[in-house]
């Protein structure tokens, strides 16, 4: 009779095993991260984008001028409009007898400092507090460590300086620690607030969304523009503004909180869109059956399978943010002197500006910072969202 050739079991599981272990499978993040260094203009935005924010927290410890300090005198130590330079310089300030090296006031502090008497309150500003506006302690530490490192030398004035002679490269990358701030602080709490301000509209459904949405339609009919004037008004009266120092509270911060929840409810709709088109899944069946109340399931079920669209809106929603607040503060509204802005820089460029001459350098560089930020929040922003698409996965 015919038989069938006995085939060796083992050495034959062996070699499928051997494959399988040379197969490396890819986890979805993994993935996405691939697809994304893919896209080039993402990818370049990505970088250009960590590269301006590195410089923001790192700007009190590059070889800078003071973004304050006023050059209005006569002669050589008067710095009003003059262009894009190369020459470099010396971070000074004005002395009793003239403007003297920064270095030179701080040793002239300290001596001030140990020769008076123990528990005799000092009259005299520290030199740190005229150049620079409130410094953090973290700024501070960098500010030291920017004397032990370069001393008093500055990088040139590559972007020019302004009408009232301060360096205006200075003032940008000041400018962008305020903006970059106002964006990711205003986003994270216009995400807090629409992401479970939607999640729970959407799963609940029937009146409880039905009022929900009608509470954001009516906030929607709003002109927020009438609204921060109006709080604008209302914190700058001096009792208020007392109020608020005495807890400690700036009036920045709650300008950042104010932007943040006025953005909050496109957020609120994309995710509550996205909630009912989840809530009936088999996966959140099975979490229900299994036991899993309402708040489990939220958290745990339905938000984490929103973190892709949440992220992709997130990167488009900042660049609104970041204009929002350079269009306030360009009107006057919005970040105070001498807290610096690029929509402040903006309009420091457009009242220097006259029909005699144009001072371009005014508008361009801080016109420019805004308009490659904004493109790269835009590009990478795309990026993500073809990334984390899983019909778009190619394998």
């Amino acid at each position: 009779m015919w038989e069938l050739p006995r085939i060796d079991e083992t050495k034959s599981y062996g070699h499928m095993l051997a494959e399988a272990r040379a197969m490396r499978g890819t986890s979805l993040s993994r993935d996405a991260w691939t697809r994304l260094r893919r896209n080039r203009a993402a990818w370049i935005s990505a970088m250009f984008l960590l590269c301006l924010s590195v410089l923001a927290v790192l700007t009190p410890l590059l070889p800078l001028d003071s973004p304050q300090r006023q050059y209005l005198g006569s002669g050589a130590a008067n710095r009003q409009l003059l262009p894009p330079s190369w020459k470099g310089g010396r971070i000074e300030i004005d002395g009793p007898g003239g403007t003297i090296p920064l270095s030179v006031a701080l040793r002239r502090y300290d001596e001030l400092l140990r020769h008076s008497t123990v528990g005799a309150k000092v009259e005299v500003m520290h030199p740190f507090l005229r150049l620079w506006h409130d410094l953090r302690p973290v700024d501070y530490v960098l500010v030291r460590c920017r004397l032990r490192c370069f001393g008093d030398w500055c990088l040139p004035s590559w972007c020019g300086t302004d009408q009232l002679g301060r360096d205006v490269l200075s003032r940008l990358l000041w400018g962008t620690r305020v903006s970059l701030s106002v964006g990711a602080i205003a986003g994270c709490v216009s995400l807090v607030i629409g992401v479970f301000y939607g999640a729970i509209a959407g799963y609940f459904g029937g009146f409880v969304d039905a009022m929900m949405m009608r509470f954001v339609d009516v906030l929607s009919s709003i002109p927020f523009i009438f609204v921060v004037i109006f709080a604008i008004t209302v914190l700058g009266k001096e009792e208020i503004r007392a109020e608020l120092q005495r807890h400690g509270i700036e009036r920045i911060a709650i300008f950042y909180l104010l932007i943040g929840a006025i953005y909050w409810l496109t957020m609120a709709r994309v995710v509550r869109g996205q909630v009912i088109s989840l809530r009936n899944e088999p996966f959140v069946e099975a979490a229900r059956v299994l036991g899993a109340g309402h708040v489990r399931i939220i958290l745990f079920h339905l938000l984490p399978n929103l973190i892709s669209i949440v992220i992709v809106y997130l990167t488009l929603m900042i660049p609104s943010i970041i204009l929002f607040e350079a269009f306030l503060s360009f009107l006057g509204l919005g970040v105070e002197p001498p807290n610096v802005s690029w929509g402040i820089l903006a309009n420091d460029g457009i009242q220097a500006i006259t029909p005699l001459r144009s001072y371009w350098w005014l508008v361009f560089f801080p016109g420019l910072t805004l308009s490659m930020t904004l493109l790269a929040l835009n590009f990478l922003g795309d990026g993500l969202r073809d990334a984390l698409d899983p019909r778009l996965r190619q394998h």
